[in-house]
């Protein structure tokens, strides 16, 4: 932070209901965890003076605020895809340091798997086929069909193997199974997802995230506001956000991310290094995101990451650097736009509220570090938070 400017907490975080939710809306879903998230916070609403929100609604942040009984003086309805949330903490941050706002709220929300099943909607290939789009479209450039082209070049450069993706599910799946809210927790093996039906090559279904409802509330506020709080602050200590490219054709290399920027500028203005970190939340649509954002984020070097992987580096129990400790979005949940999912669990870990998916030091002692890191669209944008405790 400059001098004179507000040291920054997230005094608040909550998920919805999560998994199978048949009988809510997604107005009803964000309304459900703004109230947990503020009671985690112990706070009430007429402390919010700022929102955030996308995805929902014609004007998002308006009609989803108005549905709250919110009123903010400051809002945010970046739309960045996956990453969204991460670049929305960004800009919360950086108000309330400068004093534009006190409190801001964001929120999240989705029925994407119960409207599917309603025949509300229908599963979406791509995200339209208007501007640059339009090129890709058309010859079979569907969402996945990017990353497993990106996973394919990463595999042909570096000698990346399809069981070292394997291995990203495997673990994921692992912490999910001390995750009691995860929605997918039985075991399964490299052979498991090497078997399973092909969806784009090289991916097969458990390369792939779930598709979930559910949503996430995280409330960051203020210094001088963590004194009036029921639980202990964790605090923003650097954040980084970037935007690549919108068409493949412009992106300049396929295994390299968004998050090699947005890392770096949250790490330097952390203030830290990415070996002093004790866990990483990061957005796993597909395997190959996981893989590449540890290379990205400096927890390994370029083309290593299919060796990083292996041999339950990942994982809570035991693993070096643990990982999507809730089982992330390839089983725990995946309702859309999954960043601040990662944010909620990050908070919850630095806090020892994990559970028996709580990461602890040699020493048993609680982590002090952590990042979450998020990516949007198809590699397109990536926000990145280093949080910590006292």
């Amino acid at each position: 932070m400059t001098p004179g400017s507000r040291k920054v907490a997230v005094v608040g975080v909550a998920l919805s209901d999560c998994g199978r939710v048949d009988d809510a809306t997604p107005y009803a879903l964000h309304a459900q965890a703004a109230r947990r998230a503020l009671a985690d916070a112990g706070l009430g609403r007429e402390v919010v003076d700022g929102f955030a929100s996308a995805g929902l609604g014609t004007l998002a942040p308006v009609e989803v605020a108005e549905y709250l009984g919110l009123r903010p003086t400051w809002v945010d309805s970046t739309s960045v895809g996956g990453s969204t949330w991460e670049v929305m903490a960004a800009h919360a941050a950086d108000a309330i340091a400068r004093g534009h706002a006190n409190a801001v709220l964001l929120v999240y929300g989705s029925t994407a798997r119960a409207d599917i099943k309603a025949g509300r909607r229908t599963g979406n290939l791509s995200f339209g086929a208007r501007g640059p789009l339009q090129f890709e479209v058309p010859y079979g450039h569907t969402l996945i069909a990017k990353y497993a082209m990106a996973a394919r070049r990463h595999m042909i450069e570096h000698g990346t193997t399809i069981e070292q993706l394997a291995e990203v599910a495997v673990q994921a799946r692992a912490n999910a199974a001390l995750n009691p809210e995860a929605m997918f927790r039985d075991p399964i093996t490299v052979d498991d997802v090497l078997g399973g039906p092909l969806i784009a090559d090289p991916f097969t279904k458990l390369h792939c995230c779930i598709r979930s409802d559910g949503g996430a509330a995280v409330l960051l506020a203020a210094e001088e506001f963590v004194r009036d709080c029921r639980t202990a602050p964790v605090w923003v200590l650097g954040t980084g956000e970037h935007v690549s490219h919108a068409a493949m054709s412009e992106w300049p290399d396929f295994t390299t991310g968004p998050a090699a920027v947005s890392g770096r500028l949250a790490f330097e203005r952390a203030g830290v290094r990415p070996e002093e970190v004790d866990f990483a939340e990061i957005y796993d649509a597909f395997t190959y995101m996981t893989l590449v954002t540890l290379e990205d984020l400096g927890f390994c070097g370029k083309g290593e990451g299919g060796a990083f992987v292996e041999k339950g580096r990942l994982l809570v129990r035991g693993g070096e650097l643990p990982v999507n400790t809730d089982g992330g979005g390839l089983s725990a949940q995946h309702p859309g736009m999954r960043g601040l999912f990662l944010v909620v669990e990050a908070v919850r870990q630095l806090r020892g509220e994990g559970g028996d998916r709580q990461v602890r030091g040699r020493g048993g002692e609680l982590p002090r570090l952590g990042v979450a890191s998020a990516t949007g669209g198809w590699f397109c944008s990536s926000g990145t938070l280093v949080l910590g405790r006292d």
